[in-house]
């Protein structure tokens, strides 16, 4: 069998997950094979958590738009039905944005949804 010499390969890849442990307490930080374990666990922790904040998003936005729709008389799901009956094609980050931003458009959109319901 040939003998390989790593080099800079194996320096390189060391390297790289050593600097991805960046910050880490202890031998976390210092030692490749636990740096190794420790930035493994947090790869799997960051893609799974991308596809949470999705979720948890989601819910704040609905919070956000029922607040603002409840001091013009209306639920979240009232208000919601409302938009879909009128034709009103605004998806609920668009929605919570406008109720935070512009309560102005919101309570237009709101007026509408009303008598759409």
């Amino acid at each position: 069998m040939p003998r390989v010499k790593r080099g800079s390969n194996k320096r390189d890849r060391r390297k790289k997950v050593l600097n991805l442990a960046e910050g880490y307490r202890g031998a976390r930080s210092r030692l490749f094979r636990t740096a190794s374990e420790a930035v493994d666990h947090a790869l799997v922790y960051a893609f799974r958590d991308r596809k949470a904040k999705k979720r948890d998003m989601r819910g704040v936005w609905i919070a956000r738009i029922n607040a603002a729709a409840r001091p013009l008389g209306l639920s979240y799901s009232r208000f919601m039905d409302g938009l879909n009956k009128a034709g009103i094609m605004l998806n609920r980050k668009v929605l919570a944005d406008m109720a935070l931003n512009d309560p102005s458009a919101f309570a237009a959109i709101a007026e509408k949804a009303k008598a759409a319901a």
